[in-house]
């Protein structure tokens, strides 16, 4: 067996350390192989397979083996993301904790923003958007906090500026308390067809259901209408704050309104009297108007039974008049002599 020399040695392991040195570090310009591009300290430090991933930071992530198409930037982004893929968190710690295979195409900027997700299609930007859902899907989070205060599993929301709550689905939340107006543009003189639209005392926007099977006590009103008749319609303008223009108003006011039925009025939440339920002073009038139309048809009723029996009387008298001038005797002439 040929003896190896010192140097040949030392050769080989000078060439192993080199290989392993080669596979371990990225050139200077912190590419890998398969598209992947990683600065610091760990960054992309388990990959395996993956490709198209984009790792800037300590930390970055460091678990990912076989996930793909992966941007994270900041200490711990994408930490512990393992296989899934098409996700990209900006921000420390933002989506720290999404891993294995059913944690794709998710996107945060922030602060721990999507920090534990394990979801999908998730998009949370602000500083600990979304930071609780874990499984939940399809989640739109916009500003500081904003989703904070969903559940894991919650799904379909959008929350902007509003931290949302717990065990909702498919529910859209603008603001929060601290908003106190609101102006949307594309509404003042845009047509559309369709159902009027309410708020209710919570603020939540929708159209009033007329359906049966959304109603319980379903009864006549009866005499309930009969609270219209106290009511004073005046005319008014607003105060120049509410209305710089002074535009003539007609309506009702809701402080005496709640003096004749205090069921025609929305309150504050205080309890104070706020506006008039004008669609109930509506329904009032309606059930009012065909109180009084079946009573002007029993009216038209009786009185066509009158003109009936007047004719029938009038027949008759002229009935016995023509039987009476029939036996009259013929006249007499009178001869003078």
């Amino acid at each position: 067996m040929p003896r190896v020399s010192l140097t040949m040695w030392t050769l080989l392991i000078c060439l192993c350390v080199l290989s392993i040195a080669q596979a371990v570090n990225p050139p200077p310009g912190g590419g890998y192989p398969g598209g992947n591009t990683a600065a610091g300290a760990n960054a992309l430090l388990n990959l395996t397979d993956g490709r198209d991933n984009t790792a800037l930071g300590a930390g970055t992530l460091e678990r990912d083996t076989d996930g793909r198409s992966n941007t994270a930037v900041g200490t711990g982004a994408l930490f512990d993301n393992r296989l899934a893929n098409q996700n990209t968190g900006t921000g420390v710690l933002a989506l720290e904790s999404n891993r294995f295979d059913n944690g794709p195409d998710n996107t945060a900027y922030g602060y721990r923003a999507l920090d534990n997700n394990n979801g999908t299609r998730n998009t949370a930007i602000g500083w600990n958007a979304l930071v609780v859902v874990f499984e939940g899907t399809d989640n739109i989070a916009l500003g500081h906090s904003a989703g904070r205060n969903l559940s894991q599993t919650d799904s379909n929301n959008i929350e902007i500026g509003n931290r949302g709550v717990a065990g909702e689905n498919r529910v859209l939340r603008i603001g929060d308390a601290d908003q106190v107006r609101t102006f949307v543009a594309g509404i003042t003189g845009a047509l559309v067809a369709g159902a009027p639209v309410v708020v209710n005392s919570a603020g939540q926007l929708g159209t009033a259901p007329s359906s049966a099977c959304f109603k319980d006590e379903i009864k006549p009103m009866g005499k309930r209408s009969e609270a219209i008749f106290g009511v004073n319609p005046v005319t008014f303008r607003y105060k120049k704050e509410l209305d710089p223009h002074g535009t003539l108003q007609f309506g009702l006011v809701a402080e005496e309104v709640e003096k004749v039925d205090p069921d025609l009025v929305v309150r504050t939440s205080d309890g104070k009297p706020y506006t008039v339920r004008y669609e109930a002073v509506n329904a009032m009038l309606l059930n009012e108007f065909l109180k009084q139309h079946h009573r002007v048809q029993s009216l038209e009723s009786g009185i066509a039974q009158l003109t009936a029996r007047f004719d029938q009387q009038d027949a008759k008298i002229q009935q016995v008049s023509a039987q009476l001038e029939a036996s009259k005797p013929p006249p007499q002439v009178v001869t003078n002599p």
